[in-house]
């Protein structure tokens, strides 16, 4: 239970959940998560944030590890959301601070979510600077990045920026740095955190690059509230990069097709419709949701400009599981996409239709018309797909 250094008399606090499967109760985390809270030692000691409840006992015992606990003097809540306030009511009847530092909407946030009687609640905006001794913090509100209480610590004499939830991943392990770790595993962990969660927010992401950018911040470590801190010039560049790709949504030359089957014949219709993608050079990613969770569908469109939806129809709809997918979509709201729909049928044949308006609701590029077949696609049938894939991949090639 050591708490980590990142610079002197600055320290990592949190805690590690291994075993955390189902993240905010919608997005899966294969990799667990951590929650991470910070402590910076001055003439005023700093807590940034704390953890999920579960793990209060945890972070105490790293926080007083390094001073008593009664000696916290300030307590910066970036964020209010549960997993990073958990601790919170813990820490205030604790600590009995001399500040609760938030934002506007984190102020009314608390409030309603915690008995906050007699907290001696501080509220700060964008621009405003509080001096702890030799540190100053400087708060950048961030809001719907991804709350609306959002906001940013930047520390200048660390060149420390303490981001809440933005540029965090859900990985859980004894590395605290992102240099410790495989990089293809953050990368993945990155595009997970940031299409599960941040991407309806996406043109406040880009506002919020913008207004760093402008106020020309030294940045050498970033530190979030989930997963690995980002440390060095090279490693924060790379994220705010990443983030600002991310955030733009440029169509790519891949496609993924999802799809849900009772019998196995839209499963045939998926595969022949990835031929026609491939026979026109794009790549493409067949998922059986049934072997699969929404949110890998969501990672999957982070490398995909085209997304071909499908389901056998059941009692005159889609497939549950069909179903799941696109309202989980539609409110990530992606943006920039082609788009086709399939299905098989046996009765009335209306899951194409209604795959197509669902797809049709998100702005989606539509290249064909939705593409049923009765029962087992046959030589006819399959034709049709090969040429579902090719009008996908032309219609692509175009947009990019």
């Amino acid at each position: 239970m050591k708490p980590v250094e990142l610079a002197k008399d600055v320290f990592w606090i949190g805690a590690v959940d291994y075993n955390k499967r189902n993240f905010h109760g919608y997005s899966r985390s294969p990799r667990g998560t951590t929650y991470n809270s910070y402590l910076i030692r001055d003439e005023k000691n700093v807590v940034f944030d704390t953890v999920d409840n579960d793990y209060a006992g945890t972070m105490f015992c790293r926080l007083a590890k390094l001073l008593p606990l009664e000696k916290v003097d300030y307590i910066v809540v970036n964020h209010t959301e549960k997993d990073h306030a958990g601790a919170l009511c813990q820490l205030v009847e604790r600590c009995r601070p001399e500040k609760i530092i938030t934002s506007p909407v984190g102020k009314r946030f608390m409030e309603a979510q915690f008995d906050t009687t007699g907290w001696p609640i501080e509220v700060v905006k964008t621009g405003e600077v509080v001096n702890i001794g030799k540190r100053n913090i400087h708060f950048v509100e961030t809001r719907m990045l991804h709350w609306p209480d959002s906001m940013v610590s930047y520390i200048p004499e660390e060149k420390l920026l303490i981001s809440n939830d933005a540029f965090g991943q859900n990985i859980a392990s004894s590395e605290r740095f992102s240099d410790e770790y495989d990089p293809d595993v953050i990368e993945r962990a990155v595009k997970e955190y940031y299409y599960n969660i941040v991407l309806p927010f996406s043109p406040q992401v880009l506002k919020t690059l913008d207004l760093v950018g402008s106020l020309n911040l030294d940045i050498e470590m970033i530190a979030p509230d989930h997963g690995l801190i980002w440390r060095g010039k090279e490693a924060c560049a790379h994220i705010l990069n990443r983030y600002r790709a991310l955030a733009e949504q440029k169509p790519q030359q891949r496609a993924v097709i999802v799809y849900d089957s009772m019998w196995g014949s839209t499963g045939i219709m998926a595969s022949a419709i990835a031929s026609g993608l491939e026979d026109e050079g794009v790549p493409v990613r067949i998922i059986d949701i049934q072997k699969n969770h929404h949110s890998d569908v969501m990672t999957e469109l982070a490398d995909c400009g085209a997304v071909i939806v499908g389901s056998a129809t059941h009692n005159n709809n889609v497939l549950p599981g069909i179903a799941d997918v696109l309202t989980y979509m539609k409110g990530l709201r992606p943006q920039n996409r082609v788009a086709a729909a399939f299905g098989s049928y046996g009765w009335s044949g209306e899951s194409a239709k209604i795959i197509q308006d669902w797809l049709a609701s998100m702005n989606m590029e539509l290249p064909a018309d939705p593409l049923k077949i009765l029962f087992v696609p046959k030589h006819e049938g399959l034709t049709q797909c090969v040429a579902l894939g090719k009008a996908v991949a032309q219609a692509l090639k175009a947009k990019c």
